[in-house]
């Protein structure tokens, strides 16, 4: 399978909107420490809240016609689905004698600006995957709350099961594009991460008493549309306690490889969507070990480019990367 690389990641589109260079440079700090933003192709929502995206609910038979007879008069029919961005800030305070201290305020400013930033990364991540607007209406809906059922959902033809009980983990495999899966931000607004330098102001401390300080305003506008379901699958129920003895001679974990093979062959062929499965830490580790194994041909180390053009051995599983999410944690709930 080919990775379609034509796709404006969020660094691309940052990069475009913002010739400042502020917002590009955020975009890769974020890009460093969550493989799944080097991948997910953005677009300008064609709401002021979200994007709303029309989808074919139903085909039509055609007629065998006979001589003389007519054709039945058909139409498609379709649905409407609206997906709503939320938005995260954070602001960051720095004491103005503290941030004078070193000599060189600008760059310690970012330094600590640059927590706050990998907090807002990883939220972003995390809700990727877990966002649920019922438990959370402030967020956004991530790729969980989609794919939750083993039967009874449009979904549940998309997702495999691992067959655990505990411990458990997933495997996700998403193929990008701007007419099946992509993250968008609102009309009318930047894309990526917003800093506003409010420079030298009176803020508060935890008692209300006034100090004069340094302050940035951080802002993210996102959302993710899943226009076409078909192409995301998830591999759930993964036993993570079992996926370790994978290589030992008591090897009790899930064929994971067998099911990453089934999920490439779930996602309809097309050559406009660009693949990545997303695993954490421990799955990927173990399909490491996998590759160790002289006699497997199918997970590889592939050299690919990543951000800043900046090339990196890839873990690959049949040609397509398998990116780290940290996100993804080892104690979901079970699928059932």
């Amino acid at each position: 399978m080919t990775l379609i690389t034509t796709s404006l990641s969020l660094l691309d589109v940052a990069r475009r909107l913002d010739p400042d260079g502020k917002a590009a440079a955020i975009a890769e700090v974020m890009n460093k420490d969550n493989e799944m933003f080097e991948d997910i192709p953005f677009v300008e929502g064609n709401l002021p809240t979200g994007h709303k995206s029309t989808l074919r609910a139903s085909l039509p038979v055609p007629t065998w016609r006979l001589l003389n007879k007519g054709v039945v008069r058909v139409k498609t029919t379709t649905n409407q689905v609206v997906d709503t961005c939320g938005i995260m800030s954070n602001y960051s305070d720095i004491d103005k004698d503290l941030a004078e201290l070193n000599g060189n305020t600008s760059a310690y400013r970012m330094q600590e600006a640059s927590g706050i930033i990998e907090g807002m990364a990883q939220e972003l991540a995390s809700t990727l995957i877990y966002g649920d607007t019922d438990v959370y209406p402030e967020k956004f809906v991530g790729f969980g709350p989609r794919y939750y059922t083993l039967a009874g959902s449009a979904t549940s033809g998309n997702i495999i099961n691992g067959g655990g009980s505990a411990a458990l983990t997933s495997i996700w495999l998403v193929g990008w594009g701007e007419n099946t899966v992509f993250g968008i931000y609102p009309k009318g607004s930047k894309a990526g991460l917003e800093q506003v330098d409010k420079g030298l102001t009176t803020l508060q401390d935890a008692s209300g008493n006034p100090y004069e300080g340094y302050r940035s305003y951080f802002s993210q506008k996102v959302g993710l549309v899943v226009k076409d379901w078909r192409f995301v699958v998830r591999i759930c129920n993964i036993d993570t306690a079992k996926l370790l003895t994978a290589g030992d001679a008591s090897d009790t974990s899930a064929n994971i490889m067998k099911m990453m093979s089934i999920a490439l062959d779930t996602i309809p062929a097309s050559g406009s969507t660009k693949l990545a499965f997303y695993a954490n830490n421990t799955v990927k580790s173990m399909l490491r070990v996998k590759f160790m194994n002289k006699s497997n041909t199918w997970v590889t180390l592939n050299d690919l480019q990543g951000a800043g053009g900046v090339t990196r051995p890839t873990l690959s599983f049949m040609g397509v990367p398998v990116r780290r999410i940290d996100s993804i944690v080892n104690t979901e709930t079970a699928v059932a």
